[in-house]
């Protein structure tokens, strides 16, 4: 059951769970201040203007590269 919980995801990836944890931390910061950075544009429009694209294209070249680094990848990622 742990192991379910804990490591066979990362497994499948060839990571360890804190190098997988280490990954999903930063992701999901970037996510979050991405969605900040809207949350204010809708307020402010003039300010964050190209935040989230950019955090976007971003992550989509950081999981792509991933992704092509290891040939078992799922077609998504979370």
């Amino acid at each position: 059951m742990l192991g379910r919980l804990f490591t066979d995801h990362p497994k499948t990836l060839g990571m360890s769970w804190a190098g997988h944890a280490i990954g999903a931390v930063r992701i999901g910061a970037e996510m979050i201040g991405a969605g900040t950075a809207c949350l204010i544009h809708a307020v402010i429009p003039g300010v964050f203007t190209q935040t989230a694209g950019r955090t976007v294209v971003r992550l989509h070249d950081y999981m792509t590269k991933r992704k092509a680094s290891t040939p078992d990848w799922p077609d998504y990622e979370i």
